[in-house]
This record gives structure tokens, C-alpha cells and sequence, in this order.
């Protein structure tokens, strides 16, 4: 009998150090690659950032493009990274693109920021190849077109990782390629400088005391219209919070909002709660309406507006102190109505569910492990 228990106690130890291992390295992603920060040029040493793509721009996705091979043209954020052709191969709702290159000054591409490139181990870097021309070509995976992209390059001469953006235009593809009516973007933007903030625009809210100083100064010679109240639409569902996927189009591309969103159906009407990748939002403004930030405890920014329709756009306005002046931005939203789920999809639902069960593994470690030294002294 003693035998056993022993055997039991050695048992449960090891079970115990196994499942608080487990508990601990669970919530996180682990990766071995150490991060070099001082091989990521600096704001100094990068040129100046073009923005890339047109206003309101939606996200085309691989389902959405008939599969074969087909050119394509690519924007870049920086005259240093110029993509002189691109050949986009769309197969099995997966999609990659062979760039090339107008240089030979880059040794390996990421697909990300340039700090997310000095973390990540060798095997996620993009090798160069060589063209029957000679020129420099990468094979880089391609999340969507029409989509600003984060894609870092390492220079050979300095010997650092850059940022650059790049946006797969699908305009430019062969018309029968598209699956779906691409929206005018042109007529968008030119729409919307016609629709410049102002607070003559926002005079009849008491709710709105927008600064002029935060607000570009309108054309003298156009007459700004008026904002429309945006309310929130009815929608059959019983009352509750559900998971919606969102997106977000506007600004610089740097920020944007946690997807899924928390979708909240009060008395019959849709509101959304926006979760910012930033603290820096103090406001947004939808239609008429500003919203204060409901986060006050200095984490993401954090907004709770009303959805007015599904699988359309909503111009939103969001002010961003990171420029240390405040200074209002002009966003879209779209909300997927067939993306409409439990709130448990919600990543910060998620994150909750793992720290329980980290939490259970613990405790029962713990309780195990106690109930065979008790059985020991016995």
C-alpha cells in the first residue's frame, strides 16, 4: 500500500508540473526568435509615407476573385519600394502574388510592421529570387485587395527592417476576374471632399461642441450640407450582445478597431461597441451624434454607437490626439450581417474562457496534489 501511495504522490507531482506548465504558456503565443528592435530603421531614417489606396475602399477577398493568374497593379507607401509588376494567382479561395521590384536593395520581405519582422523567426521571411532579367522577385502571401497592407523590407546596405505599405488594386484586374460590382471609388472621394466637417454642420446638437480649430477648413465657394441623424435599425433578434465581424476603412491605416465587435440588441435596435488598437480616440462622431470615449481608465478607446444598416458603409468621424494637436478623421464602417454570432467568438470572451481553464488546472494541481501528501502522512 505504501508503494502505491508513493507511487501516486510521484504521479501527481509530475501531472501538477505538466498542467501549471500548461497554464502558463496556453494564453500565449510562443516564439523563439529574439526580437532585434536596433534592426528597425527609425522615423529619421525613412523617407516620407504616401497613403495608399482611395477612399472607402473595401476589402476584396479570394472568394470573391475567379480563380487563374492575372496582373495586377500595386501601391506602395514609399517611392523607395517601387513594384514595377505583379502577377496575382487566386486558387481555392487562397491568394499570392509574384512582386518585382524596380531595385536590388532588399534581401527579404514580411508581411507585417517591421518590429512584428525583427520577432519573427527566419522561416516567416520572404527570400528573394531572380527573374530571367535578373530582378529581384518575391512570392508574398496576399490577405486581400483593395486593402492597405503592412509589408516590411530588409535593406542589404543598411542592414535594417522598413515599413512599408502596399495595396493590391482590383481595379485593375480583368473585368470577367471579379465576382462582385467594384463601387465607383472615384466618385466616392470626390463625394466626400464635398462633405468636409464643419461646425456648422453639427450647430443644431448640444451634444457636439467640436472645435474649429480640429477641423479642416472648408472651400469657400462650396456649401457644406447638412448632417443626417444616423439612428439605430431595427433588427429581429431578441434582446442581448452577439458578435458581428466589422471593418474599418480611413486614416493612415495604423489604427483600427477589434473585429468581431460586441453587437448589443436593445429593445429591438442594433448599437455596436468599438473597441480602438488605441488609447488615443477621445470621440467619434456619427451623423449628428458625438460619442465620448467609455474607456476612462487610459486603455483601448472605446465607443458604443448605433448600427444603422448591414453590409453598408457608414461614414464616421474619430478625433485622434496622437498627432499631439486633436485632429478629426474621417473613417467607414461596415458591418457583415451574416457574420452575426454567439459573443463567446468575441476575443476578449475568448482570453476570459483560456484564464478559467488555466485557472481549473491550477487549482485541481493544487487540490491533487494535497490529497496525496495527506494520504503519505497517513
Amino acid at each position: 500500500m505504501t508503494k502505491i501511495i508513493r507511487r501516486m504522490r510521484k504521479t501527481g507531482r509530475y501531472l501538477y508540473m505538466i498542467l501549471v506548465a500548461a497554464a502558463f504558456f496556453l494564453p500565449f503565443p510562443v516564439n523563439c526568435a529574439a526580437s532585434d528592435y536596433s534592426r528597425v530603421a527609425s522615423a529619421e531614417e525613412k523617407t516620407e509615407a504616401v497613403s495608399v489606396g482611395k477612399y472607402g475602399m473595401l476589402p476584396i477577398y479570394p472568394r470573391d476573385i475567379k480563380n487563374g493568374t492575372y496582373s495586377i497593379e500595386v501601391e506602395s507607401s514609399s517611392s523607395m519600394f517601387r513594384i514595377t509588376k505583379a502577377e496575382l494567382t487566386v486558387k481555392d479561395e487562397e491568394m499570392e502574388a509574384v512582386l518585382t521590384l524596380s531595385g536590388k536593395g532588399y534581401l527579404k520581405l514580411f508581411m507585417g510592421t517591421g518590429e512584428e519582422a525583427a520577432s519573427a523567426p527566419e522561416s516567416a521571411y520572404i527570400d528573394y529570387q531572380e527573374d530571367a532579367e535578373g530582378m529581384y522577385t518575391y512570392t508574398v502571401p496576399v490577405e486581400a485587395l483593395d486593402k492597405a497592407l503592412n509589408c516590411a523590407a530588409f535593406s542589404e546596405r543598411k542592414q535594417k527592417w522598413y515599413d512599408r505599405v502596399i495595396l493590391f488594386d482590383a481595379t485593375t484586374l480583368p473585368e470577367e476576374a471579379v465576382l462582385l460590382e467594384l463601387p465607383d471609388y472615384d466618385a466616392i472621394e470626390a463625394a466626400m471632399k464635398g462633405q468636409t466637417v464643419s461646425n456648422a454642420a453639427f450647430s443644431n446638437t448640444s451634444s457636439s461642441n467640436t472645435s474649429s480649430s480640429n477641423v479642416a477648413e472648408a472651400d469657400e465657394e462650396e456649401e457644406l450640407p447638412a448632417q443626417e441623424p444616423v439612428e439605430p435599425m431595427e433588427i429581429d433578434m431578441e434582446d442581448g450582445e452577439y458578435s458581428i465581424e466589422t471593418e474599418i476603412f480611413g486614416g493612415s491605416g495604423k489604427a483600427g478597431i477589434s473585429s468581431p465587435t460586441l453587437l448589443k440588441v436593445e429593445n429591438g435596435k442594433a448599437y455596436a461597441q468599438l473597441v480602438w488598437s488605441s488609447s488615443n480616440y477621445d470621440y467619434m462622431i456619427v451623423g449628428t451624434e458625438k460619442y465620448l470615449n467609455l474607456n476612462t481608465d487610459g486603455g483601448n478607446s472605446t465607443f458604443e454607437i448605433p448600427v444603422a444598416a448591414m453590409d453598408t458603409e457608414l461614414p464616421v468621424i474619430a478625433d485622434t490626439t496622437a498627432m499631439g494637436t486633436p485632429h478629426e478623421v474621417a473613417y467607414t464602417l461596415t458591418f457583415y450581417g451574416d457574420t452575426i454570432g454567439s459573443k463567446s467568438q468575441m476575443p476578449q470572451e475568448a482570453a476570459k474562457r483560456v484564464v478559467a481553464i488555466a485557472m481549473v488546472i491550477i487549482v485541481g494541481g493544487g487540490i491533487l496534489n494535497r490529497i496525496l501528501n495527506k494520504r503519505r502522512r497517513a
